[in-house]
């Protein structure tokens, strides 16, 4: 359990980084990506093992209906992600799309995974975005409405979407977690 603690504990620090200590990040300039970017994928690695190996108190497990809803949420969390990079119309609605979507998979994988080990993982990631989208509303009080695309890049988005969740359902069943119940 130590290691998956210790990854969401390091994916939050570097990602807090830039906004509770700025003057520190901004020093570090471009040159600062490299190793921001290598400790977000030792974070990555920790909580890939460290979720694998954990253990601990089993609360609920699946069911028909909670997949249901999972899935769904999975659905609008992917599509959040894509909002946000391409801007979409639900992107000029709401000012954090990308880190909505990181709340909303938490959520959907809570849904289904009663575990500790699961409430550390994905309960610590929701209660990154949850203090993420603090510090930045709090830095960045005024917000700019993205402009409006054109329907095209709405569509692709929901492609896009389909496609992504069509992969991510892919890469489950391989490593032997069906989605689909």
């Amino acid at each position: 359990m130590i290691l998956l603690v210790l990854g969401v504990a390091l994916w939050s620090a570097a990602h807090l980084f830039k906004r509770l200590a700025p003057e520190a990040r901004a020093k570090m300039g471009d040159k600062g990506k490299g190793p921001i970017a290598l400790l977000l994928f030792v974070a990555i690695v920790l909580m890939v093992i460290g979720y694998r190996g954990a253990d601990g108190a089993f609360f609920w497990g699946r069911t028909p209906a909670l997949t249901g809803i999972n899935n769904l949420l999975m659905l609008l969390s992917v599509y959040l992600f894509a909002a946000s990079g391409m801007k979409t119309g639900i992107a000029r609605r709401m000012r954090h799309p990308m880190l909505i979507g990181v709340k909303v998979w938490a959520l959907a994988h809570l849904l289904v995974n009663g575990d500790v080990p699961s409430f550390v993982l994905f309960g610590g990631l929701m209660a990154w975005a949850v203090v993420e989208v603090i510090l930045i509303n709090r830095a960045e009080p005024v917000w700019v409405k993205p402009e409006p695309v054109p329907v095209k890049k709405e569509v692709m988005a929901a492609v896009g979407t389909l496609v992504v969740f069509g992969a991510i359902a892919g890469i489950h069943i391989w490593l032997g977690y069906n989605p689909f119940g």
